[in-house]
Formats: structure tokens, C-alpha cells, sequence
């Protein structure tokens, strides 16, 4: 009976921090609510919170098959390439594309930082406004001849 109650209440404690860690992961509603100018500005939050919120709503973007490609660069490849300059002390980012190689598009690593964050952010929430708009983009649809 010890047994059965300690394996219950092993099982009930892994089930309550398991949900509380996914209950914090944002979704395509919160992020269309979500101010993406004041949490992505590295002037007021400083570049490694700016990435940390990039990476966040990039995991969340991907878990949904959301992520941005731009340029020929993943959003995600845009992460790693912020954060090796980071740590080497760079002023620019080269990220690498799709296919591995390196892109054409050289960013200052600052607005690197906010464009990865943005495009994480956007991902999300044009998703979400997608569901409601998404009649404005058939032609012809609403109109009367």
C-alpha cells in the first residue's frame, strides 16, 4: 500500500511540473497579443533577453510548423548565428542558410537579435490572425458583380 501511494504521488508531482512548464509556452493567441516592439528592443531589454524571447516564440513556431524562412535563412539559423557572435565578440552575423551554406546577408548583430525575436513573435500571431482574416485574401470573395 506504501508502495502504491509513493509511485501516486511521484507520478502526481512529475504530472503537476510537466504542466506548469507547458502551461508557460506561448500559443499563436498569446503572441497576437503580445507587444513584439517592446520585447524584442535590444536598447530596452538588452540583446540576451531579446534572444532568450526569440527562442522561446522560435520552439513554440516550430512545435506548430510556423518557422519563418527569410532570405533563405531559418529562423532558427538565425539564433545560432546571433549567438557564436555573442560569444566570439562579433559585430556582424552571417547565418548560414537552409542548405548550410553560408547566405549572402550580412546583419548587425543587434538587429539580427530583433528580427529573430520579430519573426518568432509574427509567426505565431499571423497564424492566429490567419483564422479570421483569411477570406480577405480570396479574390473576388465579398464582392458583387
Amino acid at each position: 500500500m506504501r508502495k502504491l501511494l509513493l509511485n501516486l504521488s511521484i507520478a502526481a508531482t512529475t504530472a503537476i511540473v510537466f504542466t506548469a512548464c507547458t502551461g508557460n509556452a506561448p500559443t499563436p493567441q498569446s503572441a497576437a497579443k503580445v507587444d513584439e516592439k517592446a520585447l524584442c528592443s535590444v536598447e530596452k531589454n538588452g540583446i540576451e533577453k531579446v534572444l532568450a524571447t526569440a527562442k522561446v516564440y522560435n520552439e513554440a513556431a516550430k512545435a506548430n510548423k510556423l518557422e519563418f524562412r527569410r532570405l533563405g535563412v531559418n529562423n532558427s539559423d538565425l539564433i545560432i548565428a546571433v549567438e557564436e557572435g555573442i560569444k566570439s565578440g562579433a559585430k556582424e552575423v552571417n547565418p548560414k542558410t537552409f542548405k548550410g551554406k553560408k547566405s549572402k546577408t550580412v546583419l548587425p548583430i543587434d538587429f539580427a537579435a530583433t528580427r529573430a525575436c520579430k519573426f518568432g513573435i509574427a509567426a505565431l500571431s499571423q497564424a492566429y490572425e490567419a483564422k479570421s482574416t483569411w477570406r480577405l485574401a480570396v479574390p473576388g470573395d465579398g464582392f458583387k458583380y
